[in-house]
This record gives C-alpha cells, sequence and structure tokens, in this order.
C-alpha cells in the first residue's frame, strides 16, 4: 500500500507508449538532456545550454517525433538531481504542464569499483534506469525529493542567514584574540562594547603597544565584527516582528508552539519548522531519517560495526538538535526523556555519554515532531507560563 507522502514510488501507472520520459545532468555551463521517445529506436542525448526555453522545445520536438511515429504522447515526464540549481526548474516546468521529478543524488546507486568510469553521458544512463523504475512503481528504485515553493524556500533565509552570521562572528572573535595571543595579550574581549577604544591602551608583556599594523588590522576585524552583529540582530528583530503580526496557524504557529517549551529558543523553533516540521514527513522514521541522526552500519558477515552518524540527512537539523539534547538536559530535567538519559548515563564514561546524546537527540526530535503535528505535549516537559 502506497503511504501518505511517499515518494519512492509513482502513484501514477506508466503508459511508455504515450509518455515521454526526459532526463538532465545539470550543471553550471551546461545541460546534457538524455530522452526515451515512443515509437522511435534511438535514445536521444543532446547537450545544450542551462535554458528553460530551450529544454522546452526540445522536449516538443520529441514529442512531435513520437506524434509522427503514430504514438500521441499524453504525459510528459522529466526528472533530475537535486543538487545547486534547486527546485526552479521544476516549477517552471510544472507551471508549463509537464511533470518535472528531483531525484535524491544518494538513492542513484552506482558502481562501488575503487576505479570507475563516470562522465555526464553514463550519469545520464543511470538517471533514466533509476527514473523509468520510479515511473514503474518499483518499489525502493529510487527517491524524490519534494518539491518546495517559492515561499517555502523564502521562510529557510533568515535562519540560515543567521547561522551564517553567527558563524562569521567566530570567526572574527577567534582571529582577534589569535592576533593578541601572538604578542602575548590574552585577557582582551572582543565582545565589549568598548573594545576598540581599549586597543590603544593595552600592552604586551614586553610593556610595547600593539605594533601600527596589527592595530589596524583588529580595528578594522571589530569593525567587521559590529557590523556583523548588527545584521544578525536586525534579522532576530525581523522575525520577531512577522511572528506576532502572523496569522494564528502554519508554520508560525507551529515556531510560537515549539517556543512556549523551556530551553527551545525561537532561533531553534523557527529551524526546526522550516527545514523539517512543516515538510509533512510521513512517519517518524521519515523525520528522523530526514534529520540525520540515524547509524550507518556496517554488517558483511561476522564484522559488525558502527560507523557513526548518516550524513545524507539535513546537517542544520543535526547539528541543531544534538546541541538542543544538550539544552535540554538543562532546562527540562524533570522530564522523561532526560531521566531516561541519566539512568543509562550515570555510571557510564564521557564516551558512552556523547554517543547516548545522539540518541537522545533522536527522540526528542520524533517527540516535538508530535507536539507540533498532534498536540501532543513531551512527557515531563515544562511550558513557559501563558502571558
Amino acid at each position: 500500500m502506497v503511504k501518505p507522502n511517499d515518494l519512492s514510488r509513482s502513484r501514477v501507472a506508466l503508459e511508455e507508449d504515450s509518455t515521454l520520459i526526459a532526463v538532465i545532468e545539470m550543471s553550471l555551463g551546461s545541460w546534457l538532456v538524455a530522452g526515451r521517445i515512443p515509437g522511435v529506436d534511438r535514445n536521444p542525448l543532446r547537450k545544450q545550454d542551462p535554458d528553460p526555453d530551450t529544454l522546452l522545445i526540445r522536449l516538443h520536438q520529441w514529442r512531435d517525433e513520437a506524434v509522427r511515429a503514430g504514438h500521441p504522447i499524453i504525459r510528459i515526464a522529466v526528472a533530475f538531481e537535486a543538487g545547486r540549481d534547486g527546485f526552479w526548474l521544476a516549477r517552471w516546468l510544472l507551471a508549463r504542464g509537464i511533470e518535472a521529478y528531483v531525484i535524491h543524488p544518494t538513492s542513484i546507486p552506482v558502481k562501488r569499483d575503487h576505479r570507475r568510469a563516470k562522465t555526464d553521458r553514463l550519469d545520464t544512463a543511470l538517471l533514466i534506469r533509476a527514473f523509468v523504475g520510479w515511473l514503474r512503481g518499483e518499489a525502493d528504485h529510487c527517491s524524490m525529493a519534494a518539491v518546495p515553493t517559492l515561499e517555502e524556500e523564502d521562510r529557510k533565509r533568515p535562519n540560515r542567514e543567521h547561522q551564517t552570521l553567527s558563524g562569521e562572528k567566530t570567526r572574527i572573535i577567534n582571529r582577534v584574540k589569535g592576533a593578541l595571543v601572538r604578542l602575548g595579550i590574552r585577557t582582551f574581549n572582543p565582545k565589549l562594547r568598548n573594545a576598540v577604544d581599549r586597543l590603544d591602551q593595552l600592552r604586551s608583556p614586553e610593556g610595547v603597544p600593539i605594533p601600527p599594523n596589527t592595530l589596524a588590522e583588529l580595528r578594522r576585524d571589530l569593525a567587521r565584527l559590529r557590523f556583523v552583529a548588527e545584521q544578525a540582530k536586525a534579522i532576530e528583530k525581523a522575525r520577531l516582528d512577522e511572528l506576532r503580526q502572523a496569522p494564528p496557524s502554519g508554520p508560525h504557529a507551529m515556531v510560537r508552539l515549539l517556543a512556549q517549551i523551556v530551553g527551545v529558543g525561537i532561533e531553534t523553533a523557527d529551524m526546526l519548522v522550516n527545514e523539517v516540521l512543516c515538510r509533512g514527513l510521513r512517519d517518524r522514521r521519515a523525520v528522523r531519517r530526514y534529520a540525520g541522526i540515524t547509524g550507518s552500519p556496517e554488517e558483511s558477515g561476522a564484522k559488525r560495526r558502527e560507523k557513526g552518524l548518516a550524513k545524507a540527512g539535513n546537517s542544520r537539523v543535526r547539528r541543531g538538535m544534538l546541541q538542543l539534547a544538550w539544552r535540554w538536559l538543562m532546562f527540562q530535567k524533570g522530564s522523561v526523556l532526560a531521566q531516561w538519559y541519566w539512568v543509562r548515563t550515570e555510571n557510564a564514561p564521557p564516551r558512552t555519554r556523547k554517543t547516548m546524546i545522539v540518541a537522545l537527540a533522536r527522540k526528542l526530535l520524533i517527540a516535538l515532531w508530535r507536539y507540533t503535528t498532534n498536540g501532543e505535549i513531551p512527557s515531563g516537559a515544562v511550558l513557559h507560563r501563558a502571558r
């Protein structure tokens, strides 16, 4: 039985005599388009500029060629791998009446030889083989990514920009501290408001001031740090204003619901909602798999070992959930999940605690998913008082 939101197989029966199938191997400078035309023996392969209008003209030419061969086309299906180009082409094709699908790259099987030929031509052959199997309804042949709307993609930008700015602040602070440590100065805090004014007062253990070139570099770094911090604050203020004005439904309502839990801030709630919780994933296995907090076992014969976290999921969700799991132990000590963690790590070595925090993050993500979808509050969790 096909599950809701199951993109591992096609729900529409494939009629190969009336379906034009095409795949695209996309790169920055060109697209390689391969197709299967009903009634035509050859399998065309054309290289073109990355232009959607040219692609549409080519698809219509192949459709007319099938009609001349006695096979009227009632369905055109196009697929390409998820990558740098995102989902704009899928939305563009769908708006013009063409079925467009985005394939998860990890679901395309490749040869496991150490040395194997890899060209765009061979890649398109693998793509079209996987796509045809998916259209035929073969189970687990390949998986498709859900195509988000432009509004859904745009909602992710503030949080992702804020994460980038936070990383930039950390890099600038480390660079300033590193420059001063080379001079023997270890007590300077770049995050202070008067940090720029204090630079002239600093002295090395030798009793000399900061050299002029280093001083000029530090001033520029602190000015950049101040600018980045102001941009981050502007994003935070805009997010709060948007949450206050948003209707009590949809993703914004989910963000407010998550932020009611003690220990879950607006930043984390916004990231979880827009990255994973509002995607309509079908079950808890899909949720934890998308977050990338499942294991990657290696079992062959008598060999049994765990290679660590799978890297196929969303890295932002994975990092955020691991950080939230540690905070959960601080702010939700009486919750069932926190007690579950402490019972299993009470006398365990530090390495076991780090391993179990991943299991806690996985359980916590599923609990938050149930909270936002069914209203089921995590057992023992403390909520903020209504204001």
